[in-house]
């Protein structure tokens, strides 16, 4: 299976990618990025600061399935409309395009309490990016929507931190829901997803990835 991984530089897709490379069950992966990746046998790695400038290739580039782990913050962003362009018009667009290009299998990370109605612009700029990406219409769709996800990220996040910390202490007492979801059993859930390939719309929700 040839893979298209997004945000292979993330905390979720560099898991991902890891996983993935290792895995027999796929045989090349294209994942584009804005920063080279470590070579790898198995990987194709176009690299510019614009992904939307690889949409015209997908029609070529044969891809069985796609994984999109795009995801920033408003502040690492700078702005609103910066942050919805990655988090949502780009995984939208890249799911478009895979899709008249013959991709029927789709597997996507959002969150918990991604809704179109939620009063917080990132829960709902996550609700959209969701009804974007159903409205395609994908033979088979995944979406997982953990909680805070667990790992070492590049970058640091300092409320996010904290309140990782808290909940990892809280764990034993807090329901499965709420606690923290490691980036490893996020992306092997994606992964599962796209071999499995099941027909319909699926959703994994933050208490089956602890």
């Amino acid at each position: 299976m040839k893979l298209l991984l997004l945000g292979a530089t993330g905390l979720v897709g560099s898991e991902a990618l890891k996983l993935a490379l290792a895995s027999d069950a796929f045989s090349e992966l294209l994942a584009p990025t804005r920063h080279p990746l470590e070579p790898h046998r198995k990987l194709s790695n176009p690299v510019t600061s614009r992904l939307e400038e690889l949409l015209p290739t997908l029609a070529s580039s044969q891809v069985d399935a796609v994984i999109c782990a795009l995801g920033t913050t408003r502040a690492k962003a700078g702005s609103k409309k910066a942050f919805r362009h990655v988090d949502c018009e780009l995984p939208v667009a890249f799911g478009k395009a895979a899709h008249a290009a013959g991709v029927d299998t789709y597997a996507m990370v959002t969150a918990m309490g991604a809704s179109i109605d939620s009063r917080s612009f990132y829960y709902r700029t996550k609700g959209e990016v969701e009804q974007g990406i159903v409205d395609i219409g994908f033979r088979s769709l995944t979406i997982c929507r953990p909680s805070l996800i667990g790992g070492e990220r590049q970058e640091t996040r300092r409320a996010e931190g904290a309140a990782l910390v808290l909940l990892r202490f809280l764990a034993p007492v807090l329901p499965k829901r709420i606690r923290v979801n490691p980036a490893q059993i996020i992306a092997a859930s994606l992964l599962d997803a796209v071999i499995a390939a099941r027909p319909g719309y699926h959703q994994i929700l933050a208490e089956q990835m602890n």
